[in-house]
């Protein structure tokens, strides 16, 4: 009895550590399941604020003004503006079957303060751009037959329409982008536009006329 006893003990003890291999596979098949389905992403730092911002010696209407201008010369469908808000859209096609449309928003908030020494309202302007990318999708579709007295049949006769249908969408981070813009309107606020002459030099004014010089004349003798 007691030597039954000790092999029923030892069969016991070696099959909790296979129970616990088994049990820790599971955990660790199961966390790498679900790393796979998480989504991969770049994590928000909120570290720099030079990207999306630049600050103006200006009015908000004033600078928003100067954005407005800033997407018209760039071919931008401009969908509302205001004293302090500025949007418009434009369409790309990079390829044959992708649309990429961009929306770019421009908002004009007010700094306190006066800007520096010339005593110039200060305006900040924030830019974003979200850009949505379209591609092409079939959708099928079944014909339906009338038949009669038997009403409609519908029949798997295969049929196809090609759809745009949003697959991404993100917000735009190149600061390169962003630098682009912030030069252009600039330009703008400054009242020189994008392709602007340089300034002409002052035309000098005109030479007053010279007085008329009289000379005199010596009296002819009286022949009479």
């Amino acid at each position: 009895m007691p030597s039954h006893f000790n092999s029923v003990s030892s069969a016991s003890s070696l099959r909790t550590p296979v129970l616990v291999l088994s049990l820790l596979s599971a955990l660790v098949l199961a966390g790498c399941g679900s790393a796979s389905r998480r989504v991969s992403y770049e994590p928000e730092e909120f570290d720099s604020t030079t990207t999306h911002t630049r600050n103006y010696a200006a009015t908000e209407a004033q600078t928003c003004e100067a954005a407005r201008r800033a997407l018209l010369s760039q071919g931008y469908m401009v969908t509302a503006a205001n004293a302090d808000l500025v949007t418009g859209r434009k369409s790309f096609q990079p390829a044959s079957e992708v649309h990429v449309e961009v929306e770019f928003r421009v908002v004009c908030a007010r700094e306190g303060g006066k800007g520096g020494r010339s005593g110039k309202q200060s305006t900040v302007a924030f830019a974003t751009a979200l850009q949505d990318r379209y591609g092409i999708k079939k959708v099928n579709n079944s014909a339906s037959v009338g038949v009669g007295a038997f009403g409609s049949l519908s029949l798997p006769f295969a049929g196809s329409d090609d759809a745009m249908v949003k697959v991404a969408s993100e917000t735009l981070t190149d600061e390169r982008f962003y630098d682009r813009f912030f030069t252009l309107l600039d330009r703008f606020l400054e009242g020189g536009g994008a392709d602007a002459p340089p300034d002409m030099p002052a035309e000098a004014p005109a030479a007053a006329p010279a007085p008329a010089t009289s000379f005199p004349v010596a009296p002819s003798p009286n022949r009479g």
